[in-house]
């Protein structure tokens, strides 16, 4: 007979430290593969440490972004491909900071869970380093949280916090005058926006996320097409940036276009959107099929095919627009910024 009053341990109410502490051995290797100048100390603190002087910076301005990844998670978690989320939460942030004119320097990540999977959190963390090497950002700290009764078995949260710095007078958006050409950078595609609806859609079409994507060219089963990576603008942004002309940058998440391009245009300006500048990519086409979506709808919730916006000199236009492409983006003159207040599109959704 079990006595009802012997000792309790941590781990017999649901927290397994050793666990914890085994995940941050596998991780380190990745972690430590995204270093870069200013690092001053690896996983393991109780403090992350970076030196701006060391990064090359004389006169810095810090800028600070934190984000998530939203519901597609539930997508990730459901179908167990979560190799790639961790990308999209560096995404959501770095592709933010630039948008300030600001280099990421480093990343931390939080990842909450009721019942630790060492293998499972690897493989998410991991996306999350790769995505700061792609974007040049040190992944330098992080929080894993095992907190049982919080989360059903399997599911997990993801909260990103990074860290960038631009030379004291360069920030964005700046000089942003009536003329100005306005760039569209193509989406990878649905990125990491919208997913409430997406999930509603797909309920409402009868697939499984295990079934052929109707919109994809290779067989790809519709929850991998789905939870492809939100495209990282970070480095050719700054190259961009670097050539002189960039006056602002929009990075379009939630809201869309609608929303997010207003946000870098000073008072008394809008802009003119072309509609017919690019295609809508095969996934938003069929998600505005099934889900029946007015093309207002469309262009607030989703980037239907745009993830970030360059406003540019006219006389630097060409130039960039064929910077950019030789960065290797697919870059459309969407149309320009205007006297007149607020966004108004010209043409059709097609």
């Amino acid at each position: 007979m079990t006595d009802p009053k012997s000792g309790l341990t941590y781990a017999e109410a649901g927290v397994d430290i050793d666990a914890g502490n085994a995940l941050v051995e596998r991780i380190k290797p990745a972690a430590a593969a995204t270093a870069r100048p200013g690092v001053m100390a690896g996983l393991g603190g109780f403090g992350a440490l970076f030196d701006l002087k060391a990064a090359g910076f004389t006169d810095p301005v810090l800028v600070a972004a934190t984000d998530g990844v939203g519901t597609k998670l539930r997508i990730a978690i459901d179908t167990g491909r979560v190799d790639t989320i961790g990308i999209d939460l560096v995404a959501m942030c770095v592709n933010d900071l630039v948008c300030q004119g600001a280099e990421p320097l480093f990343f931390l990540d939080y990842f909450a869970t009721g019942k630790l999977d060492p293998d499972v959190a690897a493989r998410i963390i991991e996306g999350i380093a790769a995505g700061c090497t792609a974007s040049g950002a040190a992944l330098i700290g992080g929080e894993t949280a095992e907190m049982p009764g919080m989360y059903g078995a399997g599911d997990f949260d993801l909260a990103g916090f990074a860290l960038g710095a631009m030379e004291r007078g360069r920030h964005l958006p700046a000089g942003v005058v009536a003329g100005d050409v306005l760039l569209g950078l193509a989406s990878d595609g649905v990125h990491s926006n919208g997913y409430s609806l997406v999930r509603r859609i797909v309920e409402r079409s009868g697939l499984a996320w295990d079934a052929t994507a109707p919109f994809a060219a290779d067989q790809m089963t519709l929850g991998a097409a789905l939870l492809t990576p939100t495209r990282l603008y970070v480095r050719p942004c700054l190259s961009a940036i670097a050539q002189g002309g960039v006056h602002a940058l929009a990075h379009v998440t939630g809201g869309g276009l609608t929303e997010n391009l207003p946000r870098v245009l000073p008072d008394g300006l809008g802009a003119d959107i072309d509609l017919g500048a690019w295609a809508l990519p095969p996934v938003f086409r069929w998600l505005s099929e099934v889900g029946q979506l007015e093309p207002r709808e469309m262009l607030k919730t989703f980037n239907a095919g745009i993830g970030m916006v360059v406003g540019v000199d006219a006389a630097r236009a060409d130039a960039l627009h064929d910077h950019l492409t030789q960065a290797g983006e697919t870059v459309v003159r969407l149309g320009h910024v205007t006297e007149r207040v607020g966004v108004r599109y010209i043409g059709t959704l097609a």
